[in-house]
């Protein structure tokens, strides 16, 4: 007969980059249950909108997380610019799309990072944080900032890119598109890599649409759901789809984040192709009043930001919904019944962020 046991998974755990926590139900070595314990890093960012007036609150929205922080100020200030009719310049709008698709190829390039080095496969996490590097070098070199940028203003951004900027920008990423080619065949084709992500945490199309899951998690199981297809920033001028796989097995969230950053080069070249000239922010007069509730395309998955404007500086609510919230449930779905091996691995597939969820 089995052996029932509950063991502490986290906070802290040497695989794991964020402080997930929670408690495994196993029989012997298989995972019967996981129970999440949230709140860890709470920090109570939502509460300040109460004591920061609305402009200054972009650079809290920012710090919400370091790697979705650019993404983060721009829902902030979408949903503020919506809720008082400010219409935006479209050179502000595509250079937001043009850092924001940087953020997904930073993004997507430190997890698969994470993933090898979860694997035990230490140069291939050195070749994907060695790509990841020079997409880092872009952002130093065109907002003095390799994490956080604080660009983004209620009206625009804050720094224009000059043509031989966008010229460098747009070789670095031709020379990219070449680097990434073998990190993708390893990925995709190596013996240790396919034995360790085929059929692993398999979810299905009505599962995800069920647990709500969201981003990569959700395109891997088959759903072809984009943010981006709303049209925020300058997604309507652009040409893309969503890209999916229909195995929802850990291999195919690998094989669509992949997939995702070949699509991010083809968008940076064509926003940089069609960039307009003109203003990069309009004078912002006047408080919010009234409420708005838009939705983002983060790396992670479909981030949501509700803000609630009462005619001061002051906002009376900000409320982020991230994609790690959304994600939390179908994980706990791919761990009943997996091996207590495979966990950090499951968990990884997600790409947590646990500092924007426990904000």
């Amino acid at each position: 007969m089995a052996k029932r046991s509950v063991i502490p998974f986290g906070p802290q755990h040497p695989v794991l980059p964020e402080p997930i926590h929670l408690d495994l139900v196993l029989e012997d070595e298989v995972v019967v249950e996981a129970i999440p314990n949230i709140g860890f890093v709470h920090r109570g960012l939502e509460k300040l909108v109460e004591t920061k007036d609305y402009k200054q609150y972009v650079y809290i929205a920012e710090r919400v997380c370091g790697i979705c922080s650019f993404g983060h100020g721009l829902g902030y200030c979408e949903s503020i610019e919506h809720m008082m009719n400010i219409d935006v310049p479209r050179r502000a709008k595509y250079l937001r799309t043009l850092w924001m698709e940087l953020s997904r190829i930073h993004s997507h390039l430190l997890w698969l990072g994470l993933l090898a080095d979860a694997l035990g496969f230490e140069a291939l996490f050195m070749q994907s944080w060695r790509l990841r590097e020079k997409v880092l070098d872009l952002f130093d070199m065109t907002t003095g900032g390799r994490i956080i940028f604080s660009v983004n203003q209620v009206g625009g951004v804050l720094k224009d890119i000059d043509p031989s900027m966008l010229k460098i920008i747009d070789q670095a990423l031709t020379d990219m598109e070449k680097e990434l080619k073998p990190i993708t065949r390893t990925f995709l084709e190596d013996r240790l890599v396919n034995s360790r992500l085929r059929g692993l945490g398999v979810l299905s199309k009505e599962q995800a649409y069920i647990a709500g899951a969201c981003g990569p998690m959700l395109r891997a199981s088959g759903v072809p759901y984009d943010s981006r297809e709303t049209g925020y920033a300058a997604y309507s001028e652009l040409n893309f789809g969503p890209i999916i796989a229909i195995e929802g097995d850990s291999y195919a969230r690998v094989k669509v984040r992949l997939a995702e950053i070949m699509q991010s080069f083809e968008i940076l070249h064509e926003l940089i192709s069609k960039i307009p000239q003109g203003e990069i922010s309009v004078p912002v007069k006047g408080n919010p009043k009234g409420e708005c509730f838009i939705r983002i395309e983060q790396p992670r998955g479909e981030a949501i930001y509700y803000t609630k404007g009462n005619g001061t500086k002051y906002l009376d609510r900000f409320r982020l919904r991230t994609p790690t919230t959304s994600n939390i449930p179908a994980m706990l779905n791919l761990l009943k019944g997996c091996q207590l091996g495979d966990v950090a691995l499951l968990i990884l597939t997600i790409d947590p962020c646990i500092s924007c969820t426990e904000r």
